[in-house]
């Protein structure tokens, strides 16, 4: 019998940390959006990815992990859950193009009420999101991080099989330190990082349609590349995006600066 090794003894920790999901859903692929620190676009680019995938005919779903800061609910204009099964699991929202969602702002009497928990408290809601709502058939789940690398990410990363993360970052941020410490916490949990999205990345002059670099040239492309990673997707600064996303309607903006981040998913 071979000798075990520490890695083995890591894998198998983190295994029997795993949540089981609700009886009768299944869910193929599990992708985390995560940023070493807030304010980046995460809840942005987490809604953009499930959108894409959607319009690819896939089955979408988006576990808001983001307790504290929630602002996915907002985004599709799903009303509140009010319902369960049978079994006394969640039956999640639906947003008008089918793409399910659990969030803590779907089960509050008023979605501006703060969320004043502690971590324990907080993770043992994720979990919940997974393993007590009926999901039923999931191609690609997305679940939106809060930012840094505390209990919620932790728990994400230990309970549920994550196939991947996508990084967020912006271009005035300081890439170097922020962004490493999410793909260091990746690395560290044996969780794959399938690449780098850069958010605010530019506008578009309304005048000529050149780029207008707002904060300075970004540094992703080099960045990415000394790490071996791809950068899917830059997205621009623009008005008719953020109006969208502020009146529930952000699946009728349909980019097509996210086929690099489509493609790259397809392939896991």
């Amino acid at each position: 019998m071979a000798k075990k090794t520490p890695e083995d003894f890591r894998r198998e920790s983190q295994e029997s940390f795993r949540v089981n999901l609700a009886e009768g859903s299944n869910v193929k692929k599990v992708i985390g959006i995560v940023s070493g620190k807030g304010g980046v676009g995460k809840s942005l680019v987490t809604g953009l990815s499930a959108c894409a995938m959607n319009r690819e005919g896939y089955k979408t779903a988006v576990l808001d992990a983001d307790i504290t800061g929630p602002s996915i609910p907002k985004m599709f204009g799903v009303d509140p859950i009010r319902y369960a099964d049978d079994n006394g699991n969640m039956i999640p929202a639906t947003s008008d193009k089918d793409i399910k969602i659990v969030s803590i702002n779907l089960l509050m009497e008023n979605e501006s009420d703060p969320v004043i928990w502690r971590g324990p408290v907080i993770a043992g809601v994720v979990k919940q999101f997974w393993g007590e709502t009926a999901w039923g058939d999931v191609d690609y789940m997305f679940v939106d991080m809060p930012p840094g690398t505390g209990d919620v990410p932790l728990t994400v990363f230990q309970s549920l099989p994550v196939d991947g993360i996508i990084v967020v970052a912006t271009p005035q941020e300081l890439v170097s330190m922020i962004v490493e410490k999410a793909i260091n916490m990746a690395n560290m949990m044996n969780v794959p990082v399938i690449g780098i999205v850069e958010n605010m990345s530019y506008m578009n002059c309304p005048h000529c349609n050149k780029p207008i670099y707002v904060f300075g040239e970004s540094k992703i492309e080099s960045y990415a590349a000394s790490k071996g990673l791809d950068v899917l997707a830059r997205i621009p600064l623009d008005p008719e995006f953020s109006n969208k996303c502020d009146n529930g309607k952000i699946e009728e903006y349909e980019p097509d600066f996210m086929d690099s981040l489509v493609y790259k998913l397809k392939q896991l």
